[in-house]
């Protein structure tokens, strides 16, 4: 009884153990899936930081990008404003003398290469043909015959095999000399090529010093198109070249309003992930543009004038113009926004790196459209169709006048002549025009002096009777036509109330035969008169 009490406590011992063994195992196994589970979301919740982290990094990211590209568009308004406003400082720097050497090609042309065909080609080896001589027991046996055939058959192979090389050396040479001569031809035609265009050049510069008009415009053509300007300007020009009054005429094409960035600033706004821009003010883009137009206008003058080294051109005729649309009639317009003449000597005299373009051109009498942008037009002061081609030698007559004080006794080409003599001697480049082809202008002239400033048509009237306003309305209408700044009528007579009525308010001046004994008096010292009653 004892003994089984005994067995039952063990077993129950070991029932006991094996439970708490079973329980700490239980435990163990909660405790793994608690750790995982902990682990599991920790993770979790790290990939969601992460996953956060790198959307707000992507956010960051872009936001730069914007911001950047909001940056990058602004530096180049910013950069677009600089260049429009140091258009004129941008070629003070540049020589814009085109040298004619520079124009010349010098001759390069490549060395002959043969190639493969200088290199010989190389004739039969011997040895490769050679059959082996007989050793031994062969040459008791018949070996010594049997060599002797091979011999004589390689011979003939190695004979067969030289004349093979010698017509494949002559193929050869000929092919070689052959392949020189086109080289030596094609190098003479590419000598002969350099050789004609250097010539050409030669010419070239003979002849813009000979003042050969094709020559010189073709010249400051280049001139023109070495300038570099923003790639929004059209660079067109025209020019003409006068060489009786060394004046160059000038028509060149401004660049439009749209040059000036219409956009003042671009900026991002995040909350509504967009670019917005401001605009630029309205005062700003024509103050703007009219800098623009003064600018190019110095900057031309500046370049034709540096660039003429030989002294062909005494006076620049300018003409700066807009090729657009007329906003109101949609038609093609061609308005004159800037025009001036000017002379060597006057405009050599400008210290460009320091002016203000606006003031420097009223300092030249340039007239400027007060409204550019609004395309109002100036008039020029000499249209570019009207370059006169009329001019011919001029006769001095003052030298003689002493011994024909009697103005009315002159003919009337000695009268056109008197005038425009005379007005060179005041100061004016004068000079006259065939009576047969001059549209009724006796004398056309050009004052450089501001007072009175542009082209000046100049009729003389050698008259006994009182000058009929008709003839101051034709000078009126003949200014017009000339695109001249100025009229004046001379007459050895006088004008009626009529006459002065209608020239008042107008370019026009009526000096009647007081005023041109007075002239003759001050300005060329002599004392002339007129006397009607020697002609009865």
């Amino acid at each position: 009884m004892a003994r089984r009490r005994g067995v039952l406590a063990q077993i129950q011992r070991a029932h006991a153990q094996q439970v708490r063994a079973q329980q700490r195992a239980q435990a163990a196994y909660v405790r793994q899936q608690q750790a995982m589970r902990r682990a599991a979301e920790q993770a979790a919740k790290a990939a969601q930081r992460a996953v956060v982290a790198d959307e707000r990094e992507r956010k960051r990211l872009y936001l730069e990008a914007r911001a950047a590209e909001v940056a990058a568009d602004n530096a180049d308004l910013q950069a677009a404003l600089e260049e429009l406003g140091g258009l004129l400082q941008a070629t003070l720097a540049v020589d814009d003398h085109v040298d004619f050497a520079r124009m010349k090609k010098p001759f390069r042309f490549p060395p002959f290469d043969p190639g493969a065909l200088g290199v010989p080609l190389p004739p039969p080896d011997w040895r490769r043909f050679e059959p082996p001589a007989p050793t031994g027991l062969s040459k008791v046996f018949g070996g010594q015959a049997k060599y002797e055939q091979q011999l004589a058959e390689a011979r003939s192979r190695f004979q067969l095999a030289q004349g093979q090389h010698a017509a494949a050396e002559a193929d050869r040479h000929r092919r070689l000399a052959g392949a020189h001569a086109t080289y030596q031809q094609r190098r003479q035609q590419a000598d002969a090529e350099v050789a004609a265009h250097n010539a050409g050049v030669d010419q070239f510069a003979a002849d813009f010093h000979a003042g050969v008009p094709e020559a010189v415009l073709e010249y400051f053509g280049i001139v023109l198109s070495n300038s570099v300007y923003p790639d929004d300007f059209p660079q067109e020009y025209r020019l003409a070249y006068v060489p009786e009054s060394r004046q160059l005429v000038v028509e060149y094409e401004l660049p439009p309003l749209e040059v000036v960035p219409a956009v003042k600033d671009y900026r991002y706004v995040k909350t509504r992930d967009e670019v917005t821009s401001t605009a630029r003010p309205t005062k700003e883009i024509k103050e703007r543009y009219t800098s623009v137009v003064t600018q190019v206008t110095l900057r031309t003058l500046h370049e034709l004038f540096e660039a003429d080294r030989a002294g062909l051109v005494e006076t620049i005729a300018f003409n700066g113009v807009v090729d657009t649309t007329d906003p109101r009639t949609g038609q093609s317009v061609r308005p004159c926004l800037v025009t001036l003449r000017t002379t060597r000597e006057q405009f050599g005299a400008l210290n460009l790196a320091k002016v203000d373009p606006a003031a420097c051109l009223q300092h030249l009498s340039a007239s400027v459209s007060k409204r550019p942008e609004a395309l109002a037009p100036v008039r020029p002061v000499l249209e570019f169709d009207m370059v006169d081609k009329r001019f011919i030698e001029e006769v001095d007559v003052l030298a003689d006048l002493d011994e024909r004080p009697n103005l009315l006794r002159l003919t009337p080409s000695e009268f056109e002549a008197l005038i425009q003599n005379l007005f060179t001697r005041m100061g004016l480049d004068t000079k006259q025009t065939r009576p047969s082809r001059d549209g009724g202008v006796d004398c056309v002239a050009f004052d450089h002096r501001p007072i009175f400033g542009g082209k000046v048509v100049i009729q003389a009237k050698r008259y006994r009777n009182t000058v009929d306003v008709s003839a101051v309305r034709d000078l009126f209408g003949t200014l017009q036509n000339e695109g001249a700044s100025k009229g004046i009528l001379v007459t050895t007579s006088g004008y009626g109330p009529a006459s002065y009525e209608f020239a008042s308010g107008k370019p026009i001046e009526l000096l009647d035969g007081s005023n041109l004994l007075h002239l003759l008096a001050e300005h060329a010292d002599v004392k002339a008169r007129i006397d009607p009653a020697e002609l009865d």
